[in-house]
């Protein structure tokens, strides 16, 4: 089966069994503990759990993406693409982190397994678990189809959240007023701990606002 087959597989033989009961919060960092099941044999199942950290979601523009690692060169072609047509349109990127826990393998039949998983989280009230039925070969597949569809459940409400607070609003540098509030953020932050300085200086330079902002940022660092 070639490589496109068995991702395709994966993704028609993933089953969200039990959803998360929130969405990604629009202004803070968001933990999902998830457990992903799958199948061996009829009487053997796979149980790997772990933890997806959700950062709070930022306001961009695709002049900032293209600033952005990560992206393959034709990813970052299209993000040029658009920079060029659409500088100022602001968006939000997502960013997620993985943080497997563990593996165990269960002499029980999958529904079973499932079943004892949804109780245990019904017991716990964590309305941040989820129980995705995946495929063994692919699991962590079926792991980020879970992440790309809690995704597009929350973009929605974040949306409208930072539109409320006119995060979206772009001022004559083609900046959104979010970005300048995180940037904000940032400043108070190095202020008490000045390890995050170069977190700082990544977020002024993709904007392109470090020349702007220099005097001050220095001025964190000058002895008093």
């Amino acid at each position: 089966m070639e490589t496109d087959d068995k991702i395709r597989y994966a993704l028609e033989h993933t089953e969200l069994i039990r959803a998360p009961q929130q969405k990604l919060s629009t202004f803070g960092s968001s933990v999902i503990d998830y457990y992903v099941v799958t199948e061996l044999v009829g009487n053997l199942s796979v149980v790997r759990d772990g933890k997806v950290i959700a950062e709070r979601p930022k306001i961009v523009t695709p002049a900032y993406l293209v600033n952005v690692e990560g992206f393959s060169e034709q990813a970052r072609r299209y993000i040029a693409m658009m920079a060029r047509e659409h500088p100022d349109e602001s968006g939000i990127f997502y960013r997620y982190k993985n943080e497997p826990k563990g593996m165990n393998v269960v002499s029980e039949p999958i529904r079973q397994v499932l079943n004892k998983l949804s109780s245990q989280i019904e017991k716990q009230h964590n309305p941040l678990s989820a129980i995705i039925r995946g495929v063994e070969e692919l699991w962590d597949v079926s792991l980020l189809m879970f992440i790309y569809e809690l995704t597009t459940k929350s973009v929605r409400t974040n949306i409208a959240e930072f539109s409320r607070r006119g995060f979206f609003d772009v001022d004559a540098s083609g900046v959104p007023q979010g970005a300048r509030d995180y940037i904000e953020e940032l400043f108070e932050q190095v202020s008490l701990n000045p390890s995050r300085a170069p977190e700082l200086v990544v977020e002024l330079n993709r904007w392109g606002l470090f020349p702007e902002y220099q005097d001050r940022f220095f001025a964190l660092f000058r002895r008093k």
